[in-house]
């Protein structure tokens, strides 16, 4: 997609969905609904031609270690 400044892949690539969306409103001028329909474009983009630049993050709800405590 044409026109976004480079932050907004550096923020899809880094999992930072709502700073992209709003750099895309931003620099669009266009609704929130318009934005968001432009970061699935653009992230589907670099999903498709950069797979490795995204970093692996763990989600914070679920930890990736998970041990149940043992009985005392």
């Amino acid at each position: 997609m044409d026109g976004l400044p480079a932050s907004v892949d550096r923020d899809i690539l880094a999992h930072r969905s709502i700073a992209a969306i709003a750099t895309i409103r931003e620099t669009l001028g266009c609704t929130v609904h318009q934005a968001v329909d432009a970061y699935a474009q653009r992230y589907e983009e670099l999903r498709r031609d950069r797979p490795h630049d995204f970093r692996h993050e763990p989600r914070r709800d679920q930890p990736e270690d998970v041990r149940p405590i043992a009985d005392e």
